[in-house]
């Protein structure tokens, strides 16, 4: 795929696929700051398959953390957790912590 040097005279860069086609324009762009090293520029010819993500995630950007901090204060721990194994115990945390 690369036809060009990428270091001095030498070509040492390797593009792998597992199918012929995926690539293409491939260019070498010249060096980034004092590297002695060419860049590669690739175009991905087919696009990937879209995967709805369905993972949730919190934005903690915009949490109270004070107020976290106080109905965290107010679960009484020893209770909840005592007398439990650390799986159970780390799932009862995280409800907790899930429910504030």
């Amino acid at each position: 795929m690369i036809e060009d040097p990428t270091r001095r005279c030498a070509l040492l860069d390797l593009i792998l696929m597992n199918k012929e086609g995926l690539t293409g324009d491939v260019k070498v762009k010249g060096s980034l700051g004092c590297c002695n090293y060419e860049m590669v520029e690739l175009r991905i010819l087919r696009g990937g398959r879209i995967v709805k993500n369905q993972l949730i995630t919190l934005d903690f950007r915009r949490a109270d953390f004070d107020l976290f901090r106080n109905l965290l204060d107010r679960v009484a721990w020893d209770q909840v957790l005592g007398g439990r194994g650390a799986q159970e115990r780390w799932l009862i945390f995280k409800d907790k912590l899930l429910q504030v």
